[in-house]
């Protein structure tokens, strides 16, 4: 059994996290994502959805077979109880490949990281471009 592990925020889910996770998924036979909790959210703004909801969409996805919150103090440990041969970063996740690498490697993980490509389909393809545009047509209140 060949897992995959996406991990991401996933607030306001649309178009390019189904790009994401669908390419995620055909690395592997079963795909287990790791949905950020509120707190461990530093790179950007504070979700708007909460961490509870973010989770319930991420599992409801057809092409998800697991989802989990990541935990509180230790962004390895879901890794390791999950034990995946690949780990996918999105296209705009602000992690460095090479020192992920480094870092499971210090952990005992094998896993094979591979970056995801960006979706260029739809142009609301990121949380930041959905609420412009919903402050765009709904004007601010």
């Amino acid at each position: 059994m060949k897992r995959v592990v996406a991990t991401g925020t996933f607030d306001i889910i649309h178009p390019g996290h189904i790009y994401y996770l669908e390419e995620s998924r055909k690395l592997g036979d079963e795909l287990h994502v790791i949905v950020a909790k509120d707190a461990n959210v530093r790179h950007k703004p504070i979700p708007v959805i909460g961490e509870a909801q973010r989770l319930k969409v991420v599992q409801a996805l057809r092409v998800v077979d697991f989802a989990r919150l990541g935990d509180a103090t230790d962004m390895f440990r879901p890794i390791e109880e999950i034990d995946p041969a690949v780990i996918t970063l999105g296209f705009n996740q602000h992690f460095s490949e090479e020192q992920l690498r480094e870092a499971l490697k210090e952990r005992g993980i094998g896993a094979t990281v591979v970056r995801i490509g960006e979706y260029s389909g739809d142009s609301c393809t990121s949380t930041r471009r959905i609420i412009d545009r919903i402050l765009e047509i709904r004007g601010k209140s």
